[in-house]
């Protein structure tokens, strides 16, 4: 059998939870510990699992329990302390969406575990799930034309955040998931959006991301809407993609719907469009927890050495656009150029270049299970949680525990 990856999960509040179930669940991972403030939080998640350990002391689960790997679940603005905390410890790292609350913290962390040789992944859901990655599959094949326009929806009532607008709770999950189709970043950011409840603190917001070839993707967030809604329409030159989320079997519907241009014409008296309607065709989709495959991917990659999916490179990009968006906000919605926040260039050495994503079935100690397949590998040392890197390179020796001291509120929000 092989090593187990010991794993510890800060912040047991919304979202915590649901990582810890899942990485129970794998047969990779040992769970040794959560983290979090409110003993209340931490006694309710120990009676629920009675062979996890609880603490409300990051230092403790630094340095004293063996770590190799850390899951950071908790507020946005606590992510870079936290996540900084860890990748000097050694530990690998999957950090909840948004990575962090600017540019320049993504920056710093993406390059301490890059010279590190430690996996930093962003936990961009979505792009686990299965109905999109039969989006990005029919799109890459060329099913529905070249894409013209992209239309997400993600509407519910709450949970209101304290410490960030409904842009940055909401949108990450719409902008990883069009970023992943289109295959590009955008050339500019728009964005508008007003604060009903919470002075300063937009509750209702309309992005627009403009790309290459006139192409966009508008993106609508509330959380003062009646219903729960997740719709995405992908509009392309021969054919169209509905995504329902919310839907309990047809999640994708793809119509065969398109508008022609007529090819000839001498007069505006001949001039007419065509307007093409087709069949609606629903496409089988085996139905599995995307955040499983997101934790299984995780293991993986510590495993195997491999890129992720999800790494520091796609979350600072996310968190750029989030960035121009907030800027957008304040000059009333005007455009702003993403180049404006630029992202400097950082060597690949060592970081090992992500391939395609693919959905591959295997076998598994007896059960057929999905997994992803990214990239090069490159070799890491055995226990990244008991090794101290200098430029690049180990200089300390296995076995000898490498101190941190932090203190830090590692409270999840409820």
């Amino acid at each position: 059998m092989a090593k187990q990856i010991k794993v510890g999960v800060v912040g047991c509040g919304y979202w915590g939870p649901n990582l810890v179930r899942n990485f129970r669940s794998l047969q990779d991972c040992s769970l040794k510990m959560v983290c979090d403030l409110n003993e209340k939080r931490l006694s309710h998640l120990k009676s629920l699992y009675p062979g996890v350990q609880g603490t409300p002391s990051l230092d403790h689960m630094l340095n004293g329990v063996n770590l190799d790997a850390m899951v950071i679940a908790t507020e946005v603005k606590s992510h870079y302390k936290l996540a900084k905390a860890c990748l000097l410890a050694g530990k690998h790292i999957l950090i909840e969406k948004p990575m962090a609350s600017s540019l320049a913290e993504c920056e710093e962390l993406t390059e301490i575990a890059r010279k590190k040789g430690l996996v930093l992944m962003i936990g961009h859901t979505f792009l686990y799930s299965a109905p999109v990655q039969k989006i990005k599959e029919i799109v890459d094949h060329g099913d529905i034309g070249e894409i013209r326009y992209i239309c997400s929806r993600r509407l519910n009532l709450g949970l209101f955040q304290k410490d960030i607008n409904v842009a940055w709770d909401l949108a990450p999950h719409d902008i990883s998931i069009v970023l992943h189709i289109m295959g590009e970043k955008p050339v500019t950011v728009n964005c508008s959006g007003s604060a009903h409840v919470t002075p300063g603190i937009e509750d209702v917001t309309t992005m627009c991301l403009g790309f290459s070839k006139q192409r966009t993707a508008i993106i609508n967030n509330s959380w003062i809407d009646p219903r729960k809604v997740r719709e995405m329409t992908i509009v392309g030159s021969k054919r169209m993609i509905v995504y329902d989320d919310v839907a309990q079997l047809e999640k994708i519907k793809i119509f065969d719907a398109r508008v022609e241009h007529p090819p000839h014409y001498d007069t505006f008296g001949e001039f007419h469009y065509a307007y093409h309607y087709g069949d609606i065709y629903v496409p089988y989709i085996k139905q599995e927890e995307p955040l499983k495959l997101e934790c299984q991917h995780f293991l993986d990659c510590i495993m195997q050495g491999t890129t992720p999916l999800t790494d520091g490179r796609r979350g600072t990009e996310l968190v750029q656009i989030l960035e121009a968006s907030t800027r957008s906000l304040r000059l009333d919605g005007a455009p702003v150029k993403l180049s404006s926040l630029q992202i400097p260039t950082q060597s690949l050495e060592g970081r090992g270049e992500v391939m395609p994503v693919n959905l591959i079935t295997s076998q598994k100690r007896g059960q057929r299970i999905r997994t992803f397949t990214t990239g090069s590998a490159r070799s890491l040392p055995p226990d990244q949680s008991q090794v101290q890197f200098k430029n690049g390179k180990n200089v300390q020796p296995a076995g000898q525990k490498l101190p941190i001291k932090v203190r830090i509120d590692v409270n999840d929000p409820a």
